[in-house]
């Protein structure tokens, strides 16, 4: 099911077309999750920080393991009008900020999980500043992604 023609009219695979569906929807789930802390809702904002984690998690995990099985990047890359040499420098980039991102938004959960577990409610401008932070890499991160589709496909 996951090798077969994907559903958003382009050369790519039905795993490339659910992951990059779903970056594209990330920083609407984010904003969600966000606006949820805004309005006081503390406990609905950090378990759909902790859901929306672990399913980036997780299309990230089945997108590597696509992208490996069919062939890696060159042979993604092989198939774009654009020069590999701006693919690969446009990927690294890429990759570098969705690893800080996501290591700042691990970091961000496990500290305020801790910081509530010894019974003090995470609400600190230091958080509100990581988490802008965050979400904006994120968000970068997400349409970086859907744009690397867009060239390869």
């Amino acid at each position: 099911m996951f090798f077969e023609p994907g559903f958003l009219g382009t050369k790519a695979l039905m795993y490339m077309d659910i992951v990059t569906l779903y970056f594209a929807l990330l920083p609407f789930l984010l904003g969600f999750s966000v606006y949820q802390a805004i309005c006081g809702n503390i406990k609905l904002h950090y378990q759909s920080q902790f859901i929306i984690l672990a399913i980036t998690i997780i299309m990230v995990l089945i997108f590597e393991i696509g992208v490996r099985l069919t062939g890696g990047f060159i042979e993604y890359a092989k198939q774009s009008p654009l020069s590999y040499d701006f693919l690969l420098l446009f990927l690294v980039i890429h990759i570098f900020i969705a690893l800080m991102a996501v290591g700042g938004w691990i970091y961000l959960i496990i500290a305020t999980y801790k910081s509530y577990q010894n019974g003090i409610l995470e609400n600190s401008e230091k958080h509100r500043k990581m988490g802008k932070w965050i979400f904006t890499a994120l968000t970068i991160t997400s349409i970086m992604g859907c744009s690397i589709y867009l060239f390869l496909f």
